[in-house]
């Protein structure tokens, strides 16, 4: 029977969900901070609802909404890149659709093999938290390597 296998403390990869609020930007430096510190890799993700939660006219497809989405998350990443690489960082990067952000998250966790996860309390606003529970709650129940959650303050157009 083998042993399982022991958590360390000194992350080796941090994976960071991101959506592009100031919010997750916050999480962004503290994963920053860390990888410098202790030599890890930062993995990055963005999930883009499969189905935007504003109503879009009737004249352009959602289709088109979620690849201009994408398109402006894989710039946006290209630029954060550049950035983390020009630190000394190794940085990867990925853009996911789906509609269940939290067990997107979670599959990305256990695929890249991330042995810490850096989030924030309040993200992007909208509906979706209120009906279906944050994401950073649900992270919390249920990752199952280490988690820094950072206390940020709740966005005013969320209320």
């Amino acid at each position: 029977m083998s042993e399982p296998k022991a958590v360390s403390a000194i992350p080796t990869k941090i994976l960071v969900p991101i959506d592009f609020s100031p919010s997750s930007h916050a999480a962004l430096d503290a994963a920053t901070e860390l990888a410098e510190r202790f030599g890890a890799e930062i993995f990055l993700i963005t999930v883009i609802p499969e189905f935007p939660d504003r109503s879009v006219p009737d004249s352009i497809a959602e289709a088109t909404v979620v690849e201009r989405g994408t398109e402006v998350a894989e710039e946006r990443f290209a630029e954060t890149e550049a950035a983390l690489e020009a630190k000394g960082i190794k940085v990867t990067s990925r853009v996911e659709v789906g509609n269940d952000v939290a067990g997107t998250i979670l599959e990305a966790i256990e695929q890249e093999g991330a042995d810490l996860v850096v989030i924030t309390t309040h993200g992007l606003s909208g509906w979706y938290p209120q009906v279906f529970g944050s994401i950073a709650e649900k992270l919390v129940k249920l990752v199952k390597c280490p988690l820094l959650l950072l206390r940020t303050p709740k966005p005013e157009s969320s209320e």
